[in-house]
C-alpha cells in the first residue's frame, strides 16, 4: 500500500515518519566493494563514490563537496562521466559557485571523448544562450548520431522555426536510427 505508493514515487524515506531508513547490509555491501575500487585508482569507482556523497547515498551523508573533489579526481584520471557532471555542478551551480564558463569546458571535453549529453547540453547552450543555430545544429547532429532522442527532437523543432535544413533534419533522423539499431 503506502510503502509500494512511497517507492513509485522515488521516496527511499519512511514512508510514515519521513526519517531516512537504516544502511542495510547490502548498502553496506556495495560501498565496502566501490571503496576497494577507489583505492585502486579505478575512475569509475571514485566518480560513482562521488555521486554517492553529492547525492547522500548508500547510507553516507550528503557532502556535495566531497563529490566535486571525487569527481575531479575521476576526471583526472579519464572519467568522461565525471567531466559531464562537473560541467554540470559548475554551469549550473550546484554545489559550487555558478561558472559558466568552466561548466563548459568540462562539457566540451566530454563531448570531445564522446559523451553524448555533453554533446546535447553544449547544443542547447549555443542556441539558447549564444542564439548560434549553426554551431548548434552541428552539437544535435552529432549527439543525434549517438542515439539522443533529445536532440534528434531539437533538430526537429529547429527545422519547424526554419532554423534548420530539411536535410539537417533527415540526417538527424537517419543518424539516430542507425544508432537505436546497433
Amino acid at each position: 500500500g503506502c510503502d509500494m505508493a512511497a517507492c513509485e514515487k522515488g521516496m527511499s524515506d519512511c514512508p510514515f515518519c519521513r526519517t531516512p531508513l537504516p544502511a542495510s547490509s547490502a548498502e553496506d555491501d556495495s560501498l565496502a566493494m566501490i571503496q576497494a575500487r577507489v583505492d585502486k585508482k579505478d575512475p569509475d569507482a571514485i566518480f560513482l563514490l562521488g555521486k554517492t556523497y553529492y547525492h547522500g547515498a548508500l547510507g553516507l551523508q550528503k557532502v556535495m563537496r566531497k563529490g566535486i573533489e571525487l569527481y575531479a579526481e575521476a576526471a583526472q584520471l579519464g572519467s568522461i562521466d565525471a567531466l559531464y557532471s562537473l560541467g554540470n555542478v559548475y554551469f549550473l551551480g550546484r554545489g559550487a559557485q555558478e561558472n559558466q564558463a568552466k561548466g563548459l569546458k568540462f562539457w566540451t571535453k566530454a563531448a570531445m571523448q564522446g559523451h553524448v549529453e555533453s554533446r546535447h547540453n553544449l547544443g542547447c547552450y549555443e542556441i539558447n544562450e549564444k542564439g548560434s543555430s549553426e554551431r548548434a545544429a552541428k552539437h544535435f547532429l552529432i549527439s543525434a548520431k549517438m542515439g539522443h532522442i533529445g536532440s534528434v527532437e531539437e533538430i526537429k523543432d529547429m527545422f519547424m522555426r526554419g532554423v534548420a535544413t530539411k536535410g539537417q533534419y533527415a540526417e538527424a533522423l537517419r543518424g539516430y536510427q542507425d544508432a537505436v539499431e546497433e
